[in-house]
């Protein structure tokens, strides 16, 4: 349930204060002449605790997912520079400041830093952000390295496609 005003006249308190249409006559809202402390501004809120437990749940799981995927390009980030960014992922800058080498830590760290914020609730639009740009880099390696595969209506031999797992940590 979202925030709601309560009316000062429906509390008793609203004695002499103008109506709307009074409001809306009136030349300019600085002419209104207000008798101080007499508007009460009551806000209730309702908390939705089946809502935010599953919200914790699935940013939690989404977190140790990525975190797992951050650290396993740290055990060989020059492979995976050498073997999936370089050939499949050239269009990226790689001038003297930045390598292949470069953009797998940079990854890596992405979404380490994303996972963790994910996961403890921590900016957690822009850990969104960060989680979402790599993973869809990783959608576009596994659709360039193995193509589509007869999507949506192909038996696949491994009985899944290979950017599928890819596809649904990305959302």
């Amino acid at each position: 349930m979202s925030a709601s005003l309560v009316r000062a006249s429906a509390l008793g308190l609203g004695a002499g204060l103008p109506t709307r249409k009074s409001f809306q006559r009136k030349t300019s809202y600085s002419s209104m002449k207000r008798p101080a402390g007499r508007v009460l501004r009551v806000v209730a809120e309702d908390t939705n605790w089946g809502r935010e437990v599953s919200v914790a749940v699935v940013r939690v799981c989404a977190g140790v997912l990525m975190i797992h995927n951050g650290l396993d390009k740290l055990v060989d980030p020059e492979g995976f520079a050498k073997f999936v960014v370089e050939p499949y992922l050239g269009f990226l800058p790689h001038d003297d400041p930045l390598s292949f080498v470069t953009w797998t830590y940079l990854a890596a760290g992405a979404e380490l830093a994303g996972a963790a914020g994910l996961t403890l609730g921590f900016l957690t639009r822009i850990s969104s952000l960060s989680l979402f740009s790599t993973m869809g880099l990783a959608v576009y390696f596994h659709v360039v390295q193995s193509g589509l595969e007869d999507f949506p209506l192909g038996a696949v031999e491994k009985h899944q496609y290979a950017y599928e797992p890819a596809v649904l940590t990305t959302f």
